[in-house]
């Protein structure tokens, strides 16, 4: 028995929650996976893992045996980067999430350079807005736009987006241009829920060293930036968003600034990923590039 294969497959079971998942994830035989399973079980002489009709799950032995071997294969992993020209040429699989919004506006459009620099990597890039449990999907690095939800993951700031309230034309016409807070009696907005925590997003305005929240009628809440953005665009009402997601409209004319003195507060993007992959070489040169990617004029992060 290859241990460290044993090792390797054992984990993937944990995060997948399956042989199944797991033997698909490696590209290997599922015989081949409950195989090295029960000579794991044999060597070490405990059950590592509870077996139901519906999931697999680790037992107090295999949760405690998980996490040595994720420690000693991230170990394994940096030491032969050390002694090999991985260190300079990382090589493998590079599973990545993000917003769809970011992912097809700023980082899929560069992401030629950083394959360029790095050609033996090869990405997984998973676009949407919802929580990712990074260690069960086997998810290497998310990034997200606002707080952080999860202090157990390791955080790396890139960038504070500008944002700004914006209104379609046809919407203007019906309800006026507001040039104060005040003005906004009246008028109505685009309600965005969040998918992950049903949490409800209503306005927000900087008005000096103040943060003002504004809730206004809704006739329609999305849960997702593209609807966000449609039914803005469709007359709705008013919305609030981060600069590069609106510069298209805004130069096509189907959205409006408005209240451009009371901008909305600065939006951070943070880079998360577990703290096993923190020696990562991949996880750590995509993520320097990143890093210097939203330091780029030009994004759209900042105005």
């Amino acid at each position: 028995m290859d241990r460290f294969s044993a090792m390797r497959v054992f984990t993937r079971i944990v995060e997948l929650g399956g042989f199944a998942k797991a033997a698909d994830s490696l590209q290997l035989p599922r015989a081949s996976v409950t195989i090295l399973i029960k000579q794991l079980e044999a060597h070490l002489g405990v059950q590592l893992l509870q077996r139901t009709t519906r999931q697999v799950s680790p037992t107090l032995d295999g949760a405690a045996y998980y996490q040595r071997c994720v420690q000693l294969l991230t170990d394994l992993e940096e030491t032969e980067a050390v002694f090999s020209t991985r260190r300079q040429n990382p090589r493998g699989t590079l599973s990545i999430d993000m917003p769809s919004g970011i992912g097809r506006l700023i980082v899929i459009p560069a992401l030629p350079a950083f394959t360029a620099r790095y050609p033996q990597i090869e990405l997984e890039i998973g676009l949407n807005d919802r929580t990712v449990d990074l260690i069960r999907e086997g998810v290497d690095c998310v990034l997200r736009g606002g707080p952080a939800l999860d202090e157990s993951l390791v955080a790396r700031p890139l960038a504070m987006m500008d944002q700004l309230t914006l209104a379609s034309p046809s919407y203007l016409e019906r309800f006026g241009l507001p040039a104060a807070l005040d003005d906004l009696n009246g008028h109505q907005m685009v309600e965005y829920v969040s998918s992950s925590t049903g949490k409800r997003f209503g306005l927000e305005f900087q008005v000096g060293n103040e943060l003002r929240e504004v809730n206004l009628p809704k006739v329609v809440a999305v849960n997702s930036a593209d609807g966000y953005f449609a039914a803005c665009e469709a007359g709705y009402g008013l919305i609030q968003a981060p600069y590069y997601h609106a510069r298209r409209q805004l130069a096509q004319g189907t959205l409006v600034e408005v209240l451009p003195g009371h901008a909305p507060p600065n939006m951070a993007l943070t880079a998360f990923y577990p703290p096993h992959r923190q020696l990562s070489q991949r996880v750590r040169v995509f993520i320097d590039w990143l890093v210097e990617l939203c330091a780029t004029p030009g994004t759209g992060l900042r105005r």
